[in-house]
């Protein structure tokens, strides 16, 4: 394994630990590049601060956390995937049950893409 895909794998390990001791909004801060975009679905989000406010309102929105699990990871070159499962109700959204896949391309130890992929 080279240098650069164990780094890729201690970032990766260190974000998704955060996310699931419920520090969201300061991997965020961390991990994710000034000019990053999410995408979920067909919507394409642009810009550090922008997605940094739709976490925030997905987190304090949040009034009931049943689960958040990380199920797998992979490590490839620059990418990392990771499947996770979520059980919440959020008080605009309401409740949801979901399996998702994070596919996150990286750079210079910070995230410039994220795509979500969902199943219900």
């Amino acid at each position: 394994m080279s240098t650069a895909t164990t780094t890729l794998k201690q970032l990766e390990s260190e974000l998704n630990g955060m996310i699931l001791e419920g520090r969201i909004l300061e991997a965020f801060e961390k991990f994710y590049a000034d000019d990053c975009t999410m995408q979920d679905g067909a919507d394409l989000f642009e810009g550090k601060q922008t997605n940094f406010d739709r976490e925030k309102m997905f987190v304090e929105g949040l009034t009931e956390l049943r689960a958040v699990r990380l199920d797998d990871v992979a490590i490839g070159d620059d990418v990392t995937m990771s499947t996770w499962h979520f059980d919440y109700t959020h008080g605009e959204w309401g409740s949801h049950t979901y399996d998702q896949v994070a596919v996150r391309q990286w750079k210079d130890g910070r995230i410039v893409a994220e795509r979500f992929y969902k199943s219900v």
